[in-house]
């Protein structure tokens, strides 16, 4: 049987847009939550403030390990310090992270004092203080914001001018399609499981959209090739034989990438991990977007403004897209 993206378009576009409305509920719902206010739950980078980590020294002392860290019992401190409304997530049990407003040596010191009498001896080797002020955390989102609608306007320009407007303005759709897609996970995440996003969140932003509109433009390419080649064949064969054409291209590529991303998601350490997985949902989701979103869109439209028929007069190629 042959394969055909555009036979089943309709179920493409469902998963897409299912997995799309699951995000925007979970940024709705984070947007709401006292602890977070926002779409996703923004690390320190963005906000500004302190954040503690605290783990249990129970090679020292196996005893106070007995037991999990309650969230209560650290909230209790927290309140007697007048930081009640700090998150408060409980790593692997027997450690704590704790984002507060900024607070400085003494206030740090006094805090830590308090959790120790409470909670017991902490590891030192594995005690974390980080501090941003809220100017700078603003800055930072602000910044990142902007570079993201910066690549978005200059992938425009540079696809309209290679291609036409509507190829642009179709792959833009595609590639919002994998931003959102990421960060509506990352929403999801930090509601069931606190996942923070931090100023490396934002350069996976970018890098996915780099990675996404390589694969578009391949295709696209293909596209306009075989337009030229085959002026007779209706739009949906055009499509689906570009697809055909790359597709192998595509799945080696994205494979190979995604084995790298896996090990540094594994082994990369925690200030990596987050990122790694970024770039895994992304570089997925740009290669789908590319394959089954972008390809089938272009198809939908020119049905609609020329029918289905290819149009003999697409711009000449400047080179084979497998040299890309």
């Amino acid at each position: 049987m042959k394969f055909s993206v555009i036979q089943q378009r309709s179920l493409w576009w469902s998963i897409s847009l299912a997995i799309i409305l699951a995000g925007l509920i979970a940024m709705g719902i984070s947007w709401t939550n006292p602890e977070i206010r926002s779409p996703l739950r923004l690390g320190l980078d963005f906000i500004g403030g302190t954040r503690l980590e605290f783990e249990l020294d129970c090679a020292a002392q196996p005893s106070q390990c007995s037991q999990p860290l309650k969230i209560e019992a650290v909230r209790e401190v927290l309140t007697a310090e007048g930081l009640g409304n700090s998150s408060i997530q409980i790593l692997d049990q027997h450690g704590v992270s704790i984002r507060t407003e900024p607070l400085n040596v003494d206030q740090r010191t006094r805090l830590q004092s308090q959790l120790t009498a409470k909670l017991g001896k902490f590891d030192p080797a594995k005690t974390q203080i980080d501090t941003v002020g809220p100017t700078l955390g603003q800055e930072l989102l602000k910044n990142g914001l902007l570079a993201l609608l910066l690549s978005f306007v200059g992938i425009t320009v540079y696809l309209t001018i290679r291609f036409q407007l509507d190829y642009a303005i179709l792959a833009i759709v595609a590639l919002f399609h994998d931003v959102l897609v990421t960060v509506g996970i990352f929403s999801i995440l930090g509601l069931v499981a606190g996942i923070e996003v931090d100023s490396l969140f934002v350069v996976a932003l970018l890098t996915i959209v780099g990675f996404s509109v390589n694969d578009t433009v391949v295709i696209y390419d293909r596209v306009r090739e075989n337009l030229k080649l085959y002026p007779d064949r209706s739009i949906d064969e055009t499509v689906d034989a570009a697809v055909v054409q790359t597709l192998a291209r595509s799945i080696n590529t994205t494979m190979t990438t995604l084995l790298t991303l896996v090990a540094i998601f594994l082994f990369g350490g925690e200030t990596l991990k987050n990122f790694a997985l970024a770039l895994i949902i992304g570089f997925t989701m740009g290669a789908y977007s590319s394959i089954f979103i972008a390809s089938t869109l272009l198809a939908w439209w020119r049905e609609r403004t020329e029918g289905n028929r290819s149009h003999p007069g697409e711009a000449a190629i400047d080179q084979p897209p497998d040299s890309l």
